[in-house]
C-alpha cells in the first residue's frame, strides 16, 4: 500500500491525521525520499501526542 493510500485509514478508523511523506518532500533523481513514509505534526499537549502514537500503534500492529 503507498503512502498516500495509507494514511486514509488512521483517520477513518482512529481519528489521527497523518500525511504522505511524498506530500512534503521534492523529487530527486526520479524518486521521492518521502515516498512509504509518514508525516506526523506533534503539536499538540504532550498527552495528545501520546495517545495519537498509540492510536496510531494500534493501527499499524492491526496490518
Amino acid at each position: 500500500m503507498d503512502d498516500e493510500h495509507f494514511t486514509v485509514a488512521p483517520c477513518r478508523e482512529y481519528n489521527v491525521t497523518v500525511l504522505p511523506g511524498n506530500y512534503l518532500a521534492c523529487a530527486a533523481h526520479g524518486r521521492n525520499p518521502g515516498r512509504s513514509c509518514l508525516r506526523m505534526a506533534l503539536v499538540a499537549p504532550l498527552a495528545e501526542c501520546l495517545e495519537a502514537a498509540q492510536r496510531i500503534n494500534r493501527f499499524v500492529s492491526k496490518l
